[in-house]
């Protein structure tokens, strides 16, 4: 999968409470290397703003709500607004984003292909735009 994509997530739906899950690959195109959450984000504060060489992504609002925003080399822009903890985006490498608006106690979970490591980070949007321009 090479496209950013809003992906459902199997609900059960029950009087007691709905149930969610997923299981690596049957519902996200890759293995899960790394999982880690962001929360307690202050009003008005953007995380993000990035993109990576190799890393692809998975996020889930778990409670509460925010705002995905992808920006194309261009500086288009496509916003994702995740509220539902039965939706989820797919963002695959070489996708620059940044996450805003969030509500109180919003619970962002990401799943990710691989380990951690700086070096996949691309943090500057000059050198992600020369990095895709042929792409």
């Amino acid at each position: 999968m090479d496209q950013v994509k809003l992906l459902e997530l199997p609900r059960i739906e029950d009087p007691r409470g709905n149930l969610t899950f997923l299981q690596n690959s049957d519902h996200i195109p890759f293995e899960i290397a790394r999982v880690f959450w962001t929360y307690d984000v202050p009003g008005g504060e953007i995380r993000g703003g990035h993109a990576y060489y190799l890393q692809e992504e998975f996020i889930i609002a778990l409670s509460g709500s925010f705002d995905i925003v992808i920006t194309g080399k261009n500086g288009s822009e496509q916003r994702y607004s995740l509220n539902r903890s039965y939706y989820g985006i797919y963002l695959p490498a070489k996708t620059w984003r940044h996450m805003e608006n969030f509500s109180t106690n919003s619970l962002a979970l990401h799943i990710s292909i691989m380990e951690f490591t700086k070096d996949d980070y691309i943090w500057e949007f000059e050198d992600y735009k020369n990095l895709i321009k042929d792409a």
